[in-house]
């Protein structure tokens, strides 16, 4: 066995000898690090999921390039442009196909409750592939049909009944816009904090169920590329020709990154889930420092024993760094355990993304472990500065 092995099983481990002496102290130094990794956890949790939602339609879009209005930075006020750049965007090296997308938020009645439902609406030609989803490609077609529309299977609420019916192949009528809308078939994309859900129906039903818009100002063009051109090159040629004043032209990928900037920079909501993480560290740490502070002070006799004896600070910060390395352990797996039921719970209450990605839990074992050892840190400071005689 090696040197450093064999000087590890010869140490004694005097700081979990240390917490283990006053047991009561302890679980409250464990309890307090486990609160900390729970608000650390609900708020980085909240706040994957205000991201994975907001993503969610952009990410399901069948488009290389996206032409959008030079305003927009975030789908919720998406804006519109006009429907003639979809001609200009055609005539341009590279570029195959490009439709117009409309985008709205519409309300419904629940046949069932009666209660008030808020979606988000897309508008589409039913010819044009305009979302990856299968469910949607399968059965756009029958959107042709005046006054259909697809039903997203995972929006917030209890619509169970509403699901199964359409999923055996009994349509179900709403009332929305003082207009029968019948849905015809699912798809699976989620809620957002802005939406319940989405619906996706025909450019000419969209247009019906929202009087004030016009065709020749859709919300969204998608534009697909020619087979082995590249969509960075095909978007600097479009952006050459279509003028900056009313069109923003971004990749799939650049639409996706101003939308998760938009949610984390600019959205109340994300500030506060972004502040939330800040202020669990700052719990953390105020636990763990008056804990291992105090017991520094318990034990401050002994230490000033050890450093009569010899033993440098080096020693000493060891001692209390083994200390925080057991609370953060020790502390971190409640706290893990008790957000993953807290994540279940509020994926199935907000019908939102609330999910544990492995490289959170890491990271967050990560910060705690920081948290413990800067606690740690601090902790020593004065033990540090004393003189042993003055200890006694």
């Amino acid at each position: 066995m090696s040197g450093p092995l064999v000087a590890l099983r010869a140490r004694t481990p005097l700081g979990w000898l240390q917490l283990r002496h006053n047991k009561a102290r302890l679980a409250a130094a464990l309890a307090g690090v486990a609160f900390a990794d729970i608000l650390i956890f609900m708020q980085l949790g909240f706040l994957g999921a205000l991201t994975a939602a907001s993503i969610a339609s952009n990410v399901d879009w069948n488009a290389d390039i996206v032409l959008a209005s030079s305003e927009m930075e975030t789908l919720d006020i998406a804006g519109t442009l006009p429907r003639r750049r979809l001609y200009q965007a055609l005539a341009v090296e590279g570029v195959a196909e490009a439709s117009p997308v409309y985008v709205g938020s519409l309300s419904w009645s629940d046949p069932e409750t009666g209660d008030e439902v808020q979606t988000r609406a897309f508008g589409i030609d039913p010819a044009f592939p305009a979302f990856l989803d299968r469910d949607i490609q399968d059965r756009q077609a029958g959107l042709a049909l005046p006054d259909t529309a697809l039903f997203d299977r995972l929006s917030r609420g209890n619509f169970e009944r509403l699901v199964a019916e359409v999923d055996a192949g009994r349509p179900v009528v709403l009332e929305a816009n003082g207009r029968r809308l019948t849905l015809t078939g699912l798809f699976g994309q989620g809620a957002t904090f802005t939406a319940d859900g989405t619906l996706v129906v025909s450019d000419q039903t969209f247009l019906r169920f929202f009087p004030k818009r016009a065709a020749g100002a859709p919300s969204l063009i998608f534009v697909k590329v020619a087979s082995g051109a590249d969509a960075t090159r095909v978007a600097a040629r479009l952006r050459a020709v279509l003028p900056a004043k009313d069109t923003a032209v971004r990749t799939r990928a650049e639409t996706i990154a101003i939308e998760k900037a938009y949610q984390l920079g600019k959205r109340p909501v994300g500030f506060v889930f972004s502040f939330g993480v800040v202020i669990g560290v700052i719990v953390g740490l105020v636990i763990v420092y008056q804990v291992l502070s105090t017991d520094v002070q318990d034990h401050l006799d002994e230490y000033a024993t050890l450093k009569a004896m010899g033993y440098r600070g080096r020693y000493f910060l060891g001692v209390v760094f083994e200390e925080a390395s057991i609370l953060a352990g020790f502390g971190f797996v409640p706290g893990l355990s008790i957000a993953l039921v807290l994540y279940a719970l509020a994926a199935r209450v907000t019908a939102l993304p609330v999910d544990m990605p492995p490289l959170r839990a890491l990271a967050v074992f990560l910060l705690t472990l920081a948290m413990c050892a800067a606690s740690g840190a601090l902790a020593t400071r004065r033990l540090n500065r004393a003189d042993p005689a003055d200890l006694f």
